[in-house]
């Protein structure tokens, strides 16, 4: 007779904490098999890269060292979740799989409606829990935020592991579908956040007690933010917290912290977060077509030369290179850089925003599909219910990095220049060329645009188009799916 067991699919929620369908096999008293699935077909997407996947096995290492006290562990696996719940399905009678849902992109989105009807056809419950206040089949944003407060005020109900019955999963099937030689390739020598809960829990902590306090003044410059920025970005991604966990630790911190604007405006972001994300559970096509089409007929023409250079950081424009070389680098560049890079890609160089989307998603240790795509669409002004922001990068430096302070550290070769000439090396003259041994156009590269040109081009074709009748009118049906808050 085969052992009865239920399933929890660990996916976006890489936590013990906070986990209701964790909690809801533990308290069913039937043995679980914890199950984390390296999917070959989204490890080999364009906008997926090793710092993702390094983040999330660091996360379930994590978690297997608290179960170890219980003799439990998450399985991790490699292969498609079908073939391989077929396996499992075939050697053990499951009851019901467990998890959290979604939203994710577009693969994961049909790979989730592909495994909803595998699952039917065996008789097998697949049961899913509301991930943060994004809520699943949403008609109208009306009451939106008051369904959030709801939620993210509900008390947090956390498993007993203790509870957890010992299970070791049959060989066969470990072997079956063994990650060994996958996880075999990944660097764990890195300059990036480590993943997991309990380093989640100490950034948290760190944020809440001392960094916050300057978050509004330092939010926007890109060197400084990356201390005063909460820096929980991933972990709310691969959900080694939940929104819940951090709205409510943000509570109790309230009422003590020396600097409670910050806080709020800390708060305003968790906002945000979850808005974004309903966009693309309501919308899943945001990944890859304009939400309005009345900007389906721009940026046709493609030039790779312009796009080889934005995502190799030699643009000529000290800020936008700088940016792209962190990010490379280091998986994290603060809100404001990354609008600026949006803009500079599609609205000073004229390019479709599709593949710098997918570029920066790579590089994006964070990259959460519900916030990216939308953003990325928001910022390339293809909405039509957005201002439209052509970002200046020299102003932005001028006002967020004025002592090239970030420039001068990831772009060596600026590092002799005066602050004002690494913002502005074209305006070097030759005498400053020979006092600082630098040649313009050869230790670094000349502008590969000028973006008082291209900054009124680009306004005068996208505010015409946003004025037209076909973009109103596809902006009202956006508005009124996505963006009505009470």
């Amino acid at each position: 007779m085969k052992e009865e067991i239920n399933i929890v699919w660990f996916k976006r929620d890489l936590r013990l904490k906070d986990h209701p369908p964790l909690k809801t096999a533990i308290d069913d008293g039937k043995p679980i098999l914890m199950l984390y699935v390296l999917e070959p077909s989204i490890i080999s997407t364009p906008y997926s890269d090793e710092r993702h996947w390094r983040f999330i096995i660091e996360s379930i290492y994590d978690l297997n060292e608290k179960l170890k006290r219980c003799h439990q562990e998450i399985y991790i696996f490699y292969g498609e979740i079908i073939p391989i719940l077929e396996k499992i399905i075939h050697r053990y009678k499951v009851k019901s799989i467990l998890s959290h849902q979604e939203t994710g992109t577009w693969l994961t989105y049909q790979r989730d409606i592909q495994v909803k009807k595998f699952l039917k056809e065996k008789g097998i419950p697949w049961i899913e829990f509301q991930n943060n206040a994004v809520i699943r089949g949403l008609k109208s944003r009306d009451s939106w935020n008051e369904k959030r407060n709801e939620y993210i005020s509900k008390t947090i109900e956390n498993p007993v592991l203790e509870k957890l019955i010992s299970f070791e999963l049959d060989y066969d099937i470990r072997n079956s579908f063994s990650a060994d030689k996958f996880l075999s390739t990944i660097n764990f020598n890195h300059s990036m956040q480590v993943g997991g809960e309990t380093e989640a829990e100490k950034v948290l902590l760190s944020f809440l007690k001392v960094r916050h306090i300057g978050y509004i003044k330092n939010i926007s410059k890109p060197e400084e933010s990356r201390n005063k920025c909460s820096r929980l970005s991933p972990y709310i991604a691969y959900g080694n917290l939940s929104i819940k966990q951090i709205q409510q630790a943000k509570n109790e911190f309230y009422s003590v912290s020396p600097s409670k604007r910050d806080l709020l405006a800390f708060e305003s972001r968790l906002v945000w977060h979850c808005h974004f994300i309903q966009k693309l559970e309501t919308e899943p096509e945001y990944e890859f077509r304009n939400i309005n089409s009345a900007y389906n007929d721009i940026r046709t023409d493609w030039n790779e030369n312009y796009f080889n250079a934005w995502k190799n950081g030699l643009t000529g424009y000290p800020l936008v290179d700088a940016c792209i070389r962190c990010v490379i680098e280091t998986g994290y560049i603060n809100f404001r850089m990354r609008a600026m890079l949006v803009s500079f890609l599609t609205h000073h160089l004229w390019l479709d925003w599709k593949e710098g989307a997918n570029f920066l998603a790579k590089q994006f240790l964070d990259f959460e599909p519900g916030i990216h795509f939308p953003q990325f669409q928001m910022q390339a002004g293809t909405t039509g219910i957005n201002t439209i922001r052509i970002y200046n990068p020299t102003k932005q430096a001028l006002e967020n990095d004025p002592d090239a302070i970030f420039i001068k550290k990831w772009l060596p070769e600026l590092r002799n220049l005066p602050s004002h000439l690494a913002i502005e090396p074209w305006k070097i003259t030759p005498l400053e060329e020979l006092m600082f041994n630098f040649k313009y156009g050869k230790n670094y590269p000349k502008r590969i645009i000028d973006t008082d040109i291209t900054y009124r081009q680009a306004s005068k074709i996208l505010w015409n188009i946003k004025k037209s009748q076909k973009s109103q009118s596809e902006a009202e049906k956006i508005l009124s799916k996505h963006v009505k808050l009470n």
